[in-house]
């Protein structure tokens, strides 16, 4: 039996304020820039807008401050903070108000101008206190934890982490609003300046401005859009721990919960997805969630991304924007797997382009590996 949220919403718009240095613009003005371009994909106003998500590592009140600076006075709103992967969850707190009947256009925003304003990537607002006095600089040390202990355990090489960074960097020269776009090669992402062992400079994501943004509304609405709707066929989230300490195995993270949910709500399996979008804030995130999410076993991830298997021509298409790694990472990345996603099935990503594309899933995460949200989105012809 289907799940009774199954494809009853859908994404009609999306934007970006695509700013990767964006000096005296603040992180709402990015938010409200993404907020205005998505909805003109959509063929909507601000006027019509009666349901916010957004989530901000700059406000406290991020629904109340995004609004008042919007001009607008939702019926329901949800500030949900659970990191980078917030507004990936805020796909399924919208389609659950939006089917409820207690708003009709959802917008979906965020906004960070956290380049200009230090350069530095800072993913913990509050001490750890089983952390702290170590020391550790966050959240690299982390996630270099974790990539560690993956090496050891199965026997994950640098050579391939590597192949991750190279992947993400091809995908980024095919796209032209990517970042980074500069050759990139194995041999550059071992010999890089090293950043936390056993990572370097380019094992580690973008610190840039940016804002994006998306607009859903119910699917009996959707068919009337402007734009080709991509449906939410599936989502699902899991946490498990805030502090990388806590972490119960630094080699299985929560998509392996997350996943399997959001694919049992789809009607679907690993493979039937189309392209992947994975929150790839360092290079080992990319190998875990592929195992975590089922398309490898356990283990086995490092030997999957190796030979190109993840690059454009591989097998399976993964982080078609460039990612966090080459593309955009203005703090918290979550918004911008779904927008490539959208894209990917609205069949308008150009030279990167997917022939074909009607699934594909886009993967969430937060802190340090803690939060962990998987959202399936297809086309038409998949509900």
């Amino acid at each position: 039996m289907a799940h009774s949220l199954r494809g009853k919403a859908a994404v009609v718009g999306v934007g970006l304020a695509n700013r990767p240095e964006a000096p005296g613009r603040n992180a709402i003005e990015l938010l409200a820039e993404a907020s205005i371009n998505a909805l003109d994909d959509a063929g909507l106003t601000l006027s019509d807008v009666d349901g916010l998500f957004t989530g901000s590592a700059f406000h406290y009140m991020p629904t109340l401050s995004a609004a008042e600076y919007l001009g607008i006075r939702p019926t329901y709103s949800d500030g949900s903070m659970v990191g980078g992967s917030s507004f990936v969850m805020h796909l399924l707190n919208a389609a659950m108000a939006l089917e409820a009947g207690l708003c009709n256009v959802a917008l979906i925003c965020y906004g960070s101008n956290q380049r200009t304003i230090g350069g530095r990537l800072v993913s913990m607002s509050e001490p750890q206190v089983y952390e702290a006095p170590y020391r550790p600089r966050y959240p690299v040390s982390a996630y270099a934890l974790a990539a560690s202990r993956h090496m050891y355990e199965y026997g994950t090489t640098r050579e391939q982490l590597a192949e991750v960074a190279v992947a993400a960097r091809k995908w980024a020269q095919l796209n032209p609003e990517a970042f980074a776009r500069d050759p990139l090669t194995i041999e550059d992402v071992l010999n890089a300046r090293p950043i936390s062992d056993p990572f370097t400079k380019y094992d580690c994501c973008l610190v840039t401005d940016g804002g994006a943004a998306v607009v859903m509304v119910r699917s009996d609405r959707a068919k009337d859009m402007k734009q080709k709707p991509a449906y939410l066929l599936g989502a699902a989230g899991a946490h498990w721990h805030r502090q990388i300490s806590m972490m119960p195995d630094m080699t299985v993270t929560a998509a392996s919960e997350s996943g399997p949910r959001a694919f049992e709500m789809a009607g679907l399996k690993p493979s039937d997805m189309d392209v992947l979008e994975l929150y790839d804030a360092f290079t080992i995130n990319t190998i875990l969630f592929l195992e975590d999410l089922g398309f490898c076993k356990k283990g086995e991830g490092g030997a999957f991304v190796s030979g190109g298997r993840i690059a454009p021509g591989g097998e399976l298409p993964v982080n078609t924007n460039g990612g966090g790694l080459s593309c955009v990472h203005p703090g918290m990345y979550g918004l911008y797997t779904v927008i490539e996603a959208v894209r990917q099935l609205r069949g308008t990503c150009g030279e990167r382009q997917i022939a074909g594309a009607k699934t594909a899933l886009a993967h969430g995460n937060g802190g340090t590996l803690s939060s962990q949200v998987t959202s399936i989105l297809g086309t038409e012809e998949t509900l």
